[in-house]
């Protein structure tokens, strides 16, 4: 069956966002596999990690803001394809260096960061696009994207550890260059470009005008907030206080690797059940339960000191609520800005909540020293919840006139360029 130009147009879009996404999932097992057969020192090899990871996760953070006037301006096809294309070669390159030597590996990670955060930018702006042009509601896109990228965090390092496992190191790498490679004709032949900014202002200017939108919109401004909380406490949660939970337990590092694995798991099926149904849920309430259920939980079913098999179930439930409440915040944020300053917008909206990530393992680290495992837990989970209730009384859940308007007027679609 010859599928249609509209269907091809949201087919491509998350084929491409499928690719692109195992590849960074792959690159973080490969790239400290890489790290581990550089030097015989495991405390080095952690440094090297964790300065690998900011060289990469910095620029990624920076240039996708610095972006957005591109996005709006030049459309994010072209930039989709560019930083895919750039991101491809520069792996290549890595790949076929014997032993690379840390500050190689951290040179070309920080070049694939800065190449994918406009890249990745591009595709999401894209999703309202490709959804209304296939007849479907922009809340549909959000959530067949969302499970796409949880399907993409469970299969892409299962991938790189049967590969690193079996083929080398290297050979991860070259699959991963090559699923970003794959992902710039796909993009040249289905993607579209969604409503320019016609505006002739310089940079600079168009740059603050994204900023000033946000600083003037309320809800965007709440929403914001509440993510460089929770994701700075889903840093330290991860990275720092389940780990150290699970060893002072007695447990494995098999039962962090479950929770996170079948978190994940659950997210997916609940954000394809999301993408079909969302439309007829009621919002407000639909956030506040799903984003409770999610959220604390986790940090408090530590702090209750249940078992593992109790924690891992209490997980399971929560990556349910995940996968309802994250398409719901990204529908609501397309809706709530113009087509034409989404780059604008949405890149400085993520690039604030990429802020407390950094920070999130040292805070965390810090208060286990200060007032121990328990005390933390506590604190964390009720600073979770406040931060996600914030949103519940200061967003305007349900999309105005001139929101649906915008969404529906990206039915014609734009000139391929």
């Amino acid at each position: 069956m010859v599928v249609g130009t509209s269907r091809r147009a949201l087919i491509g879009l998350l084929s491409a966002q499928a690719c692109t996404l195992s590849a960074n999932r792959v690159l973080t097992v490969a790239v400290p596999w890489l790290l581990l057969t550089a030097t015989d020192d495991p405390d080095r090899a952690a440094f090297h990690a964790g300065l690998v990871v900011f060289c990469q996760a910095a620029p990624y953070a920076l240039t996708q803001w610095l972006a957005g006037p591109l996005l709006d301006r030049v459309g994010p096809r072209r930039i989709c394809i560019a930083g895919d294309l750039a991101s491809a070669a520069l792996l290549a390159v890595l790949a076929t260096v014997p032993s690379p030597p840390v500050w190689l590996i951290a040179l070309i990670l920080a070049g694939v960061g800065a190449a994918d955060g406009p890249a990745s930018a591009g595709k999401r702006l894209l999703v309202p696009v490709a959804a209304t042009a296939a007849g479907q509601p922009v809340a549909r896109g959000a959530g067949l994207a969302i499970a796409l990228e949880r399907a993409a965090t469970a299969f892409g390092p299962a991938l790189a550890g049967w590969l690193v496992a079996f083929l080398g190191g290297a050979s991860a790498l070259w699959v991963a260059g090559a699923l970003l490679g794959l992902a710039a004709p796909i993009a040249t032949l289905t993607f579209r470009n969604p409503p320019r900014d016609a505006a002739r202002h310089g940079y600079a200017t168009r740059l603050r005008t994204g900023a000033a939108y946000l600083r003037r919109h309320r809800s965007l401004r709440a929403l914001t907030s509440m993510f460089v909380l929770t994701n700075l406490l889903d840093q330290a949660l991860i990275s720092v206080l389940l780990p150290v939970w699970a060893r002072s337990g007695g447990h494995s590092a098999a039962v962090v690797g479950l929770a996170l694995s079948a978190a994940g798991a659950a997210s997916v099926c609940s954000a394809l059940g999301t993408a079909w149904l969302g439309t007829r849920l009621p919002r407000r309430a639909t956030y506040l339960a799903a984003v409770i259920i999610s959220g604390p939980t986790r940090i408090i079913v530590l702090a209750l000191g249940w078992p593992a098999e109790a924690v891992i179930a209490v997980w399971v439930i929560a990556g349910l609520g995940s996968g309802v409440f994250n398409p719901l915040l990204e529908t609501v944020q397309i809706e709530m800005t113009p087509a034409e300053l989404r780059g604008r917008v949405l890149t400085l909206i993520s690039a604030l909540a990429w802020v407390g990530i950094p920070v999130g393992g040292l805070l965390g680290a810090a208060m286990l020293t200060s007032v121990g495992l328990p005390a933390t837990l506590w604190l964390c989970g009720a600073a979770y919840l406040a931060a996600v209730l914030h949103p519940g009384r200061q967003v305007a859940w349900e999309a105005p006139g001139a929101a649906r308007h915008t969404v529906r007027t990206e039915r014609t679609p734009a000139v391929i360029t």
